[in-house]
């Protein structure tokens, strides 16, 4: 039983995921959503300045994000929070954070 509950573990631990993220710029608290394959990457090419979109209000916070198994549902979620909908529940969600 226990070598079963360890490969488990390692099978859980090599999966893929896909994240939609929010960072907030820490010059002008502007957020930026996004998604990637590589959440610690990704920031760290934002903060570095290497993106052309946020290069201007580098440094970025991680202030959220979420995982998913499959690409097109992170992408999904990006699109949503996007929109007029989405961007008053993202607020309403981040309410504490975003004060």
């Amino acid at each position: 039983m226990a070598c079963k509950i360890q490969l488990t573990c390692i099978i859980v631990s090599a999966m893929y995921y896909f994240y939609f993220y929010i960072l907030q710029s820490q010059i002008n608290s502007k957020l930026y959503l996004g998604c990637t394959s590589n959440l610690k990457a990704r920031l760290k090419s934002h903060n570095s300045k290497q993106n052309k979109a946020t290069k201007p209000f580098a440094p970025y916070e991680l202030i959220f994000y979420s995982g998913f198994k499959n690409r097109q549902d992170a992408i999904n979620c990006e699109k949503y929070f996007k929109t007029t909908a989405g961007w008053k529940r993202l607020h309403r969600m981040l309410e504490n954070t975003l004060k």
